[in-house]
């Protein structure tokens, strides 16, 4: 696996085996991902998307701890998939990453919790499958308008972005940090830091 840019988010990229039938990969693997970040992805919750062109989704994330990290493939079609960094006190705040996931390459992203995640369905039925290390908890989900433009994400210029009202409602990044919502750098690398600690084997 990979790291971006953006620190604690990794890309993995399976190999492929094809022959006249098809296509077999291990698009996910505990193994290679625990060695790389550490710790085990917990498996709380499952989830799968179905988008049209032009869908935009995000830019979501959770409070710190337990927050939500995520681990994201596309099994259909194409995505522009995105994690922002949005850690107050991070080296790399404010900042962002980009990655084609697609049914060619079949790679998939790990986001550790802390991190804004957002993707744009760049074909018709864009099917998006994610595992959580914790589930969905309204009163602790937060969002950051993506089209943000102190964010600034490269969003294709011949999609027209369609969001959800809530999203369309989502604060700014720098109204979000006003508000106390966004996550401290320290406090998640504290944290990161104890999950790691929790999966050493005892002595």
């Amino acid at each position: 696996m990979k790291e971006l840019s953006i620190r604690d988010a990794y890309l993995f990229a399976p190999a492929l085996h094809g022959d006249e039938r098809g296509t077999f990969l291990e698009w996910f693997r505990a193994d290679l991902l625990s060695a790389a970040v550490g710790h085990e992805l917990n498996l709380a919750q499952a989830n799968c998307s179905v988008s049209r062109q032009g869908v935009l989704r995000g830019v979501h994330f959770a409070d710190v701890p337990p927050s939500q990290a995520k681990y994201i493939t596309c099994m259909s079609g194409a995505v522009l998939d995105v994690v922002v960094d949005i850690r107050v006190g991070s080296p790399t705040f404010g900042e962002w990453e980009a990655i084609e996931l697609d049914d060619r390459s079949r790679c998939g992203l790990y986001i550790s919790g802390g991190l804004g995640h957002a993707f744009m369905a760049l074909t018709d039925q864009a099917t998006v499958i994610y595992i959580c290390s914790e589930p969905y908890t309204p009163n602790r989900e937060h969002g950051i308008h993506p089209l943000d433009l102190r964010l600034g994400i490269a969003w294709p210029d011949d999609l027209e972005p369609m969001l959800s009202p809530k999203d369309a409602a989502a604060p700014l990044l720098e109204e979000a940090e006003e508000m106390g919502l966004l996550p401290q750098y320290d406090e998640c690398v504290a944290y990161y830091a104890r999950l790691r600690e929790a999966a050493r084997p005892s002595a």
